[in-house]
């Protein structure tokens, strides 16, 4: 637990396990799963084919084998006092990393992995997590499937809870893929402009969202009325390491579009790919700049 101990340390307030356990974000959930077949990885485009993967395959009924990640919450619960979130991958970035051999319909496929993913939330709930976020980050390429049925996949992924709600949303990191696509984006990334209204109208309660040299237009955030918007204010493509003033400023910048009482301040992404000194540095940047702000903006 020493992911949880470092984040105490620096000053976190709402720790996670730090996914230690895992190898893939999206993966690590998808092996406790029956019906996947991991040993015949098929090469598929992810992202609207923005880059190539080897991915495993839906061969049969989807089930939960059991428990996927109980023993990490528990481990994290008994280990900290603070509040505890927890990370699980969205139903719309879980289809766009999977290859699919036997719905034939990657809607449906996404509202049965809603389903399980629905299944393990409750139960991570009743292990004493306080906040369940989902990672979507597939939610800024499909557009018009966020809103025809991204959501509502979401929505029954959250169904019944009663913790906290989370969505996260980025435009993706740590492979060239990703920052190559980020180049041909222009100076303003307004695509979450037609994704917003719609999350602001859903139960989801916080959107997880990159503020730290993002080319989103802060102004962007004034459409998730009544969202507690958690605040990216660490810029987790760079090895340099933020200072409190500049933590502080982003928040003060998200308070113009946002309601103070409304802000979390958290990384841009996960630093998975980071060296862990940088990393380090990093999470104590974060404390530090959020006691700050605290200090500063009240």
């Amino acid at each position: 637990m020493l992911a949880v101990k470092l984040q105490e340390d620096a000053g976190v307030d709402i720790v996670t396990e730090g996914e230690q356990s895992r190898q893939h974000f999206v993966h690590g959930f998808l092996e406790k799963i029956e019906g996947i077949d991991f040993a015949h990885k098929v090469e598929m485009g992810i992202r609207k084919d923005r880059y190539k993967a080897m991915v495993p395959q839906v061969v049969a009924p989807l089930r939960l084998k059991g428990r996927v990640h109980a023993d990490e919450a528990r481990i994290a619960r008994a280990h900290t006092t603070r509040k505890l979130k927890f990370t699980l991958p969205g139903p719309m970035t879980i289809i766009d990393t999977i290859a699919d051999q036997y719905y034939g319909d990657r809607v449906k496929m996404a509202f049965v992995f809603a389903e399980l993913l629905n299944e393990e939330a409750t139960a991570l709930q009743a292990d004493g997590v306080d906040v369940i976020q989902f990672d979507e980050p597939a939610f800024n390429v499909y557009m018009d499937e966020v809103n025809d049925w991204g959501i509502r996949a979401l929505e029954r992924a959250a169904e019944g809870l009663s913790c906290a709600t989370a969505v996260h949303i980025c435009y993706g990191y740590g492979i060239k893929a990703n920052t190559d696509w980020k180049q041909t984006l222009g100076a303003e990334w307004r695509q979450y402009e037609e994704i917003f209204p719609a999350i602001a109208k859903s139960p989801i309660q916080q959107v997880a969202i990159e503020c730290r040299n993002s080319h989103v237009p802060l102004e962007l955030l004034g459409l998730l009325t009544g969202k507690v918007v958690q605040a990216g204010v660490i810029d987790v493509a760079s090895d340099t390491v933020e200072t409190a003033e500049d933590v502080a400023r982003v928040i003060d910048d998200v308070s113009k579009f946002v309601p103070k009482s409304n802000i979390v301040a958290t990384t841009n992404c996960g630093m998975a790919p980071m060296h862990r000194d940088i990393a380090e540095a990093k999470l104590m940047a974060l404390g530090a700049g959020a006691k700050l702000a605290r200090q500063r903006f009240g």
